[in-house]
């Protein structure tokens, strides 16, 4: 049995579509409101926030799969994220499963630096701070070594269907709305974007490669790093409309979060969108090198092609 963990995001959606295709075993998908991806999918209710209802949903399982989301709100994270992922140990722990850990870059150095899986925990901001403590837990329990666990780790998401990411609310979901884009801070610096579905297929191919376990893994990505102006031009030739943006400065941004719950979010981030931000994915790619990347004008022609449909 392979059990996902917060099962009613996007990328636990692709993931469970994965490991159906590759024929993984029974899947089970853990949320406080799952609803089924594929036919033979079993569904579980719990709450990640209560030890014992985590428990029951892991028991039998031989992969968990964290995946949980939180909005992006600093508070909630703070007081739940850590609970929930604790939670999430102790109960696969018990049960002698292995673990997968989905992780961000939230914890990374907002510099020039390239990120590699070696890159220190420098975090900028409080949801920073969160996700490093977090991902030191699962550090912690992989050196424990009682089970076996690994940590896959994505930079910045694009993608379809309900993808979050301020690259699609602020970029993609303004210009299919025929609107200007909006780019933070700066449109000249290079980014590395994850399509999501990739990230997804990635992580189940670590989960169910025994040898991965151990180790922490940045998840492919598309060998080209467009600027925020690029990607735009892109998506414009693409969505067949005008590739018009703005650019937000740093101040206004700031500003903006004093009455805009999204622009308070984004605000620790905004050190990252002034200077190049890029992200090493060479680990995989050679242990991995048949896994095929989505290409950003290819992850856009299908983002356009849901709207049409």
């Amino acid at each position: 049995m392979q059990t996902i963990l917060g099962a009613s995001g996007q990328i636990a959606t692709e993931l469970t579509r994965e490991l159906q295709r590759i024929q993984a075993g029974p899947l089970r998908l853990v949320s406080r409101n799952p609803r089924k991806v594929n036919d033979s999918d079993t569904l579980h209710r719990a709450d990640l926030l209560d030890a014992a209802q985590t428990h029951q949903a892991v028991a039998g399982s031989d992969i968990v799969y964290f995946t949980a989301g939180l909005p992006a709100d600093t508070e909630r994270w703070e007081v739940q994220f850590p609970t929930m992922l604790r939670n999430a140990l102790d109960a696969t722990r018990a049960a002698g499963a292995r673990f997968a850990y989905f992780d961000n870059t939230y914890m990374y150095p907002q510099d020039h630096r390239i990120q590699t899986e070696q890159t220190p925990f420098e975090p900028v901001g409080r949801k920073g701070q969160v996700r490093a403590r977090m991902a030191q837990l699962v550090l912690e329990e992989m050196q424990r070594g009682e089970i076996p666990v690994l940590i896959a780790r994505a930079p910045e998401f694009y993608g379809p269907g309900r993808t979050q990411g301020f690259t699609n609310s602020l970029v993609i979901e303004r210009m299919k709305a025929g609107r200007r884009a909006l780019v933070p801070v700066r449109a000249d610096r290079r980014r590395t974007l994850i399509w999501t579905p990739d990230a997804s297929r990635a992580l189940a191919r670590l989960g169910t490669t025994p040898d991965a376990y151990g180790q922490t893994w940045h998840l492919p990505v598309s060998d080209v790093h467009p600027t925020y102006g690029e990607f735009v031009e892109l998506a414009a030739t693409v969505f067949g409309v005008s590739g018009r943006y703005t650019v937000v400065p740093r101040w206004a941004l700031n500003a903006a979060g004093l009455i805009n719950p999204q622009a308070r979010e984004i605000r620790e981030l905004l050190p990252r969108y002034a200077a190049d931000n890029l992200f090493d994915d060479s680990k995989f790619r050679a242990r991995f090198p048949d896994f095929a990347v989505t290409s950003h004008a290819e992850g856009l022609e299908r983002i356009h092609r849901e709207t049409r449909d």
